[in-house]
């Protein structure tokens, strides 16, 4: 395997593939548990890619499951090593949503509903720095920084000219009135946001006030989808302490039913262009 390989996305394939070689087997989470003298939530992390998997655990789990063949074992076991790998937000130290960032490295596109902020891969460095502040009262401003500086690097999925990241958002009229910091630096913002939504590979609308109740209202989320149909989509839910990360295929779908909806509500993209420009305008006045 080569080096580059995204850490996050091979735990994801490797906990598939254990999946499927239990269920073969016929076996639950809980007797395979039983058998290895280990818990049930353990299997159940190494299986959902949530947790580092060594190779020790691959060979046990192989045997529990009798693969003969040592070429699946070999590979398997090479899975396991390639995943224990460190991807680029390693050198940061520890970040609380770094399962997050390892799928969204690795994504061909991602769709992103916001009601209350402008997403983070669409962020100036300053918007970045009040939000993170705002939010986080009692973060030290080392640690700020350091947020902001993992932020401004996950940019260049979005910056870059070579296989860049398909990114589509939909907006709250809300992540655009809140003022963030101040009204020049939310002028900055919204006039890079307008900038960022004429890349091809980027697309922004917006859902104005006006509209009224709409599927989002339930709260942000984000899809993830990958170039390898072996990867299934991702949705991603962030939370205060803890996030959640949906991956069944009738959970997916209904988000992304539900995205459809807000899309097919929001004003187009020309419209939105527009109505950020003007709301920009009022924040230059």
């Amino acid at each position: 395997m080569a080096s580059n390989v995204n850490p996050t996305v091979r735990r994801r394939r490797l906990g598939q593939e254990l999946r499927r070689l239990r269920e073969l087997k016929g076996m639950t989470a809980e007797e395979v548990a039983e058998r290895l003298l280990v818990s049930q939530s353990k299997i159940s992390r190494l299986e959902n890619g949530r947790r580092s998997i060594s190779q020790r655990d691959v060979r046990d789990l192989c045997g529990v499951y009798e693969v003969e063949d040592h070429r699946i074992v070999d590979s398997l076991m090479q899975m396991a090593k390639d995943s224990r790998q460190q991807g680029w937000w390693h050198s940061f130290g520890d970040i609380p949503y770094s399962v997050y960032i390892g799928l969204e490295t690795d994504a061909a596109s991602l769709r992103v509903y916001d009601p209350q902020v402008v997403p983070g891969l669409l962020q100036t460095k300053q918007y970045a720095e009040a939000l993170i502040a705002g939010a986080l009262p009692e973060t030290a401003s080392a640690e700020i920084e350091k947020r902001v500086q993992v932020r401004m690097r996950r940019q260049e999925r979005i910056s870059t000219e070579e296989n860049p990241l398909r990114l589509w958002t939909v907006l709250d009229e809300a992540a655009l009135r809140r003022v963030v910091g101040n009204k020049s630096l939310m002028r900055d913002q919204l006039e890079q946001l307008v900038e960022q939504s004429q890349l091809p590979h980027v697309t922004v609308q917006v859902i104005p006030f006006e509209l009224g109740a709409h599927p989002g209202l339930n709260g942000q989320y984000a899809i993830l989808e990958f170039p390898d149909a072996a990867d299934s989509s991702v949705v991603y839910i962030e939370g205060v302490t803890s996030d959640l990360y949906l991956e069944k295929a009738n959970d997916v779908q209904k988000y992304s039913v539900m995205y459809e909806h807000l899309r097919a509500q929001a004003l187009n993209v020309e419209q939105s262009r527009q109505f950020i420009a003007n709301i920009a305008k009022e924040y230059a006045a």
